[in-house]
């Protein structure tokens, strides 16, 4: 029997190169595995994070549309004080981590010809439902079973809110490879910690037909074998699949107008392409960063051996993170500035939670909220169970006596009823699985968007998705006190329907009222499938290009074509693209349906379009809109001038606000 103590990987120098068409499948299928890990954990992380009870202001600069207000869910506080403000940025801080991670293992990826694949079928099905996680799955993918464990065999990998047992699968999930070793029963321990080259791998096998690595560093360990395999012929397997041409993307360290410092200077994140030699030492320290913000002083001496031969010595402390690995607290305060209610300039909440945080590696984060501050927490859930049926009250959307926000938002009475009448309404189940539906179809709008990314340099970033994702799932915790259910996926679109992006702006049906189809919902241009699906108030080009951070992106200019960032640049003239009325997918506005509180943060002029489901959108003319105009009226508007056209009556008035747009917040 195998036993812990056996367990190595033995550097691979004579390979006959008759198996080097082998060789480069496992190799590419281990990239891919990288790939999904790391995706694994984002939702894994983000929805006990935002079962953190807590609210959160929403301002910008020189802005003071919500003065006064706050939102429901928690975010990153520049002075925790509280053991839920402490938890959610150290949780926050891994998040952010982990979507790091995810680029790099994606760079890695496309360097060795793989185009990777972000709505895997071991993670989603095809309907966007996260089928990885559920109250009978004990698998957390490609890692391990948790059955197998002598310490875990009891727990589900399932999403709820933060526990005891949601932080033990956390742990289980970044375990040091010491501890992790030992974790796994003896009679279980052959089916882990796979030799390399990997025992009967053939050629047409894909990332399904992996083993089982016992933990995400023994993953990474293996590709870097992999990587530096050498033949007969002196050459290595990394000679053979480099793919210098590949795309490699850079969201972290890429200068534009609303991001204009790097966030992990000491990192490349991008494979150099002046030869096979440079990259695979970037290749190798992206792994070391990776793992050494992960599981820390702790992975593997073999693997070490390995880093270290390109790389200066990691840091020399336990679970302490090599100060190359760590992010800049200079550049995140610039990246990520905060703003008081008069939109005047705080101390950076994002920089404090996440530069404070980055020294300790992510086990180290998870033993601290478990070690410290889980008995001392208050999750949603709790929190509705001690409010009762009608949970919500217009201070706690307050601050203060004085609800000072602008008269053209909903009152904070009008929210906090809204609220509990969405609570009330889901004795059925029905809210809820809406809300999932909700939270699912914004992941998917990143994990589609991410399909194309790292295909296509001109696609560019979904930005508002990854947060606006965090929004729909914290609406949903904050409105019933339970986790959206992302098992359920949401709804496909019919091919050849004209859908419409807000209630009451059906054109096939004026006047019925209706919200959007769930199918619609989304929270960033780049996951606009269709023509009449565009959104919110960061409002876009017509002509398209530019992301709604600001800058960056394939295609973008340096300071991006949303009304946000051309108003921060200085730039004027520029047509842009009406709510509901944007005249091809990814154009168009954001989020869909439209909050009753988003309001435009600068002014400028409209192209309207005739759209029908068929026929290309017609140009019918222009419409201003203004600072502080309700995204929703301006959209009325624009339906209205749409039905004048057609030759048709528009209705007399817009619908009364749904409950969903009352409680939704106003993107950001």
């Amino acid at each position: 029997m195998r036993t812990v103590e056996s367990i190595h990987i033995d550097p691979v120098h004579a390979r006959d190169p008759k198996n080097l068409s082998i060789d480069a499948s496992a190799l590419r299928a281990l990239a891919q595995a990288a790939v999904t890990v790391e995706l694994f954990t984002i939702p894994l992380y983000m929805v006990p994070m935002y079962s953190i009870q807590g609210m959160h202001p929403i301002n910008a600069s020189e802005q003071t549309f919500y003065k006064g207000r706050r939102w429901p869910g928690s975010a990153p506080t520049h002075a925790p004080e509280s053991a839920n403000e402490r938890a959610f940025n150290i949780i926050f801080s891994v998040f952010v981590q982990e979507m790091l991670h995810l680029q790099l293992a994606a760079n890695l990826a496309t360097s060795m010809g793989v185009t990777p694949t972000f709505t895997s079928s071991i993670l989603q099905t095809e309907d966007d439902g996260w089928k990885c996680f559920g109250p009978d799955n004990t698998v957390i993918p490609h890692i391990i079973d948790l059955r197998d464990t002598t310490t875990h065999a009891s727990a589900k990998v399932v999403l709820g809110p933060l526990s005891a047992a949601q932080i033990e699968l956390f742990l289980a999930v970044e375990a040091p490879e010491n501890q992790a070793r030992q974790r796994i029963d003896p009679q279980k321990l052959d089916k882990y910690f796979p030799a390399v080259p990997f025992a009967g791998w053939t050629p047409d096998q894909t990332e399904a037909d992996l083993p089982m690595f016992g933990t995400i560093g023994y993953m990474y360990e293996c590709m870097v074998h992999y990587m530096t395999m050498r033949y007969r012929d002196g050459t290595t397997l990394w000679q053979h699949v480099y793919t210098p041409s590949s795309v490699q993307r850079e969201l972290f360290n890429t200068p534009t107008g609303g991001h204009p410092m790097p966030e992990y200077p000491g990192i490349s994140a991008v494979l150099p392409t002046i030869g096979a030699e440079e990259a695979l030492g970037a290749a190798v320290d992206i792994i070391s960063a990776i793992t050494d913000q992960g599981e820390g002083r702790t992975i593997t001496p073999p693997l070490r051996a390995v880093l270290l031969g390109h790389r200066e010595a990691l840091a020399s402390l336990a679970n302490e993170v090599a100060t190359d690995y760590r992010s800049s607290e200079k550049g995140l305060t610039l990246d990520y500035p905060s703003y008081d209610d008069d939109g005047k300039l705080l101390p950076s909440a994002d920089a404090k939670a996440r530069f404070d945080n980055d020294r300790k590696d992510h086990y180290a984060r998870f033993l601290e909220i478990r070690e410290e501050l889980l008995p001392h927490l208050v999750t949603w859930d709790a929190w509705h169970a001690s409010r009762g049926a009608t949970p919500w009250t217009t201070r706690d959307l307050t601050i203060g006596d004085t609800d000072e926000a602008s008269d053209k938002v909903p009152r904070a009475a009008d929210v906090a009823a809204a609220l509990n009448r969405l609570k009330a309404r889901n004795a059925d189940g029905s809210v809820r699985r809406q809300l999932s539906q909700v939270a699912a179809g914004a992941i998917a709008g990143v994990t589609r968007a991410l399909d194309g990314y790292w295909k296509d340099p001109n696609v560019g970033f979904p930005y508002p998705s990854m947060v606006g994702s965090g929004d729909r799932v914290s609406i949903c915790w904050a409105v019933l006190g339970e986790a959206p259910d992302l098992a359920l996926g949401t709804e496909q679109p019919r091919q050849g329907a004209l859908y419409h992006a807000c209630q009451g702006l059906d054109l096939a049906h004026p006047g019925s009222g209706e919200m959007p189809a769930i199918t619609t919902y989304h929270t960033c241009k780049g996951s606009n499938a269709c023509k009449a699906q565009g959104g919110c108030g960061f409002v876009q080009s017509v002509a398209g290009g530019g992301s709604c951070r600001g800058g960056g992106g394939g295609g973008a200019t340096s300071c991006g074509t949303t009304i946000k960032s051309q108003a921060s640049c200085g730039h004027r003239g520029m047509l842009y693209s009406a709510p509901t009325d944007n005249k091809c997918g990814a154009l168009g506005g954001c989020a869909v349906p439209i909050s009753a509180s988003q309001l435009y943060p600068s002014s400028g002029e409209m192209a309207l379009f005739d759209i029908g489901p068929d026929a290309e959108p017609r140009s019918i003319g222009t419409m201003p809109f203004a600072y502080g105009d309700p995204v929703y009226d301006v959209a009325w508007r624009a339906y209205c001038e749409v039905l004048r056209a057609r030759g048709e009556t528009p209705p007399s008035a817009p619908p009364p606000a749904d409950d969903l747009r009352v409680a939704f917040p106003p993107s950001t």
